[in-house]
């Protein structure tokens, strides 16, 4: 089993974890129902982005990128996530790998030179993305657009762009041409098209959409190299360029495999050139295009052995809609962990997850209601009713009379199994929970509560415990590939630890009963509260910065109530404040910082301005880049711990994510005062 590699570029948040755990929960229950199966997964680490990250932090590329996979497994470790093995792109054995399925390629006769033209920084000396460039849309003019398509719904080429500016430096791209190689995936449409359309190996509206939009028509050819300067490996037989991130990216499963192979003295090749082992990719819908088209033509090319499944899935949205850094609703897997217990959103996203490509919905209310209802209310509620009435004692020796329960719960095995393998979670959980919700009912009937009262009952209240504890138990092993704590903690309950699926179809008897723990708390809604403003704001205070005093702030429609205007001035004081139009040519993230953007401000004629500026809640960097603002220019500059801010520049509202950058009307120009 593999699930895509995170790009070493940034942490994983939870619409991350919506895949991770997705492969997880398949991989425990293949597991429990005694399968040898492993799961695979990296870091990928290469492209431009880590080599443009990597120089504005003053770091190599293999910092950047070592420090990134140490924080992507102790997030995953936070949930969880149990990898055989966790490479990275830019090992050995995916460098050796991707020279062997090259030379396959390359021996195929798929592999073809044309020339291209592409926007180039004279200023960095890379050829630009097209992330990487911004500008007026050629089509509706709308200004400060990526390199590919508007907000209006456009689409172009970088080069069709109005006014392109680069990103990287803020430079205006010069077009230049370069030779790249290219894989004629047309030779293989034929290959493409039965394996994708077979019914086996995709879902039935991934194959579909395959057959409209691509398969359809001739196959395009695929651009595998980049020119230097590039972070990646170089083409042996064409010196000075590289193999394209997407080339290398999945070749990292294999090399993850070989890894774990070396360590446990395996064969690579019974695990991917073996028709008795089945290779399972989980991926999300942005990146079927490569797995399904360029993935498969690779391995069919060097002589791997073929998916037996592609499983695709949609995207998470937080209460309706896409995450938000202004909403609290963008929440990284650390921060999440920092406020609420993970086997939280483990049970809640297998609750949602079904065997279709739809996106699912994190609904923070009910998100709530879910784990009260069906953990704690449902699930662990049976073992708390029972346990402390049998604790350090043994269960009945014969399993008790129970109105055919468990073997009612035995009968469903087959069924949850089934929803299992067919990544239906979510009917699974409804399933379990159907079986929850019969032994709460069986234990309400028999009130083993008030049978506690009454010495002369005792062996009556043993029964009746003996029951619902293994019908607890059941529903546990059922569980065990989503909730692996809770399973732990049901081992140490009755000392008879949870190994297989077979486990919940025989009862157990005579069995020492351990002193009852809490298994799951509620989940308190200041928590989730609180995990979203953490989200939204960070809490830790940063240093006042002159660009944006947001502490003085206050609610708009309120602002000359809540802040008065200041003392009258004369026309000389204000004339000393030398406010000038500037363009921003460049915005980033600033490491450790909560609240501030770098920005770099031209002022025209060769004059810029580095400036720190409050506005991260409110913006993200790259759409910054292009816009005129009003800067005060003149301002004594400041040292601050994160560099020397030289100006400043003027925005209005209250602050937070309620902040708006005053921008001139059309035709100014950077560097006109303002009057």
């Amino acid at each position: 089993m593999t699930a895509a590699l995170p790009y070493a570029n940034g942490h994983i948040h939870i619409g991350h974890l919506v895949e991770y755990l997705q492969t997880d929960i398949w991989v425990r229950f293949q597991k429990l129902r005694g399968h040898e199966c492993r799961f695979f997964c990296a870091d990928d680490t290469h492209g431009t982005a880590i080599m443009i990250r990597a120089k504005k932090e003053n770091r190599s590329e293999e910092a950047l990128i070592t420090e990134m996979k140490e924080a992507h497994v102790g997030d995953f470790a936070g949930f969880g996530i149990e990898f055989d093995n966790y490479g990275s792109t830019n090992s050995d054995e995916n460098k050796e790998l991707c020279g062997e399925i090259w030379q396959s390629i390359r021996d195929a006769g798929l592999v073809k030179e044309k020339e291209i033209e592409q926007l180039f920084d004279p200023e960095e000396g890379i050829f630009l993305a097209d992330r990487f460039v911004r500008g007026t849309c050629p089509h509706c003019q709308l200004e400060n657009q990526p390199g590919d398509n508007c907000d209006n719904g456009h689409t172009y080429t970088p080069t069709e762009l109005i006014n392109p500016v680069s990103t990287v430096s803020g430079a205006t791209p010069e077009l230049r041409k370069a030779t790249h190689l290219f894989i004629e995936l047309e030779q293989l449409h034929e290959f493409l098209n039965e394996w994708t359309q077979s019914g086996e190996h995709l879902q039935s509206e991934i194959a579909n959409y395959l057959k409209g939009h691509f398969l359809g028509d001739e196959l395009r050819d695929w651009d595998i190299s980049r020119p230097a300067p590039y972070f990646g490996f170089e083409i042996p037989d064409a010196p000075g360029n590289y193999w394209y991130v997407w080339f290398d990216a999945p070749i990292g499963y294999i090399a993850s495999t070989w890894e774990w192979c070396k360590k446990n003295g395996q064969n690579l090749d019974d695990w991917w050139k073996n028709p008795e082992t089945e290779i399972h990719h989980f991926i999300g819908k942005d990146i079927t295009y490569f797995h399904t088209l360029f993935w498969p033509g690779m391995l069919k090319t060097a002589g791997y052995s073929l998916p037996e499944k592609i499983h695709i899935h949609g995207f998470l949205n937080v209460d309706g809609e896409k995450m938000s850094k202004s909403k609290g609703t963008f929440i990284q897997a650390s921060t999440y962990l920092n406020h609420l217990d993970p086997s939280f959103l483990r049970y809640y996203f297998a609750s949602k997850l079904g065997p279709k490509v739809d996106d699912i919905d994190l609904n923070l209310d009910d998100f709530q209601q879910k784990i009260n209802s069906d953990l704690v209310g449902k699930v662990v509620n049976i073992a708390s009713r029972c346990a402390k009435f049998v604790a350090n004692q043994n269960l009945s020796e014969t399993y008790p009379v129970d109105d055919g329960l468990f073997q009612q719960g035995t009968a469903a095995g087959e069924t949850i199994a089934k929803f299992y393998e067919d990544c239906n979670y979510s009917a699974a959980m409804r399933e379990i929970m159907l079986l929850a919700d019969r032994a709460n009912q069986y234990i309400e009937g028999k009130e083993p509560w008030a049978l506690r009262k009454d010495p002369e009952r005792a062996d009556e209240l043993r029964d009746i415990c003996t029951v619902g504890i293994n019908l607890f138990r059941q529903i546990i092993v059922y569980l065990t590939p989503v909730l692996p704590e809770l399973t732990a903690k049901t081992d140490a309950l009755l000392t008879e630890p949870i190994t297989s699926w077979d486990d919940s179809q025989t009862p157990l008897t005579g069995t020492p009963v351990n002193k009852f723990q809490h298994m799951l708390q509620r989940i308190d809604p200041q928590k989730v509260a609180a995990m979203t403003d953490e989200a939204q704001s960070e809490q830790t205070t940063e240093e006042a910065v002159p660009a944006l005093d947001l502490s003085q702030w206050n609610d708009g429609s309120k602002a000359l109530e809540a802040e008065p205007l200041a003392e009258e001035c004369t026309i000389d004081d204000f004339v000393k404040v030398d406010l000038r139009i500037a363009r921003i040519v460049e915005a980033n993230h600033v490491p450790d910082a909560n609240k501030l953007l770098q920005l770099t401000l031209s002022l025209g004629g060769g004059v810029t301005k580095n400036v720190f500026a409050g506005i991260k809640k409110a913006y993200e960097p790259e759409a910054l880049v292009g816009k005129l603002v009003v800067c005060v220019a003149n301002l004594k500059p400041r040292q601050m711990k994160f560099g020397l801010s030289e100006g400043m520049v003027c925005a209005s509202g209250p602050g937070g994510a309620d902040v708006f950058l005053l921008s001139p009307d059309d035709g100014a120009v950077p560097g006109q005062r303002v009057h």
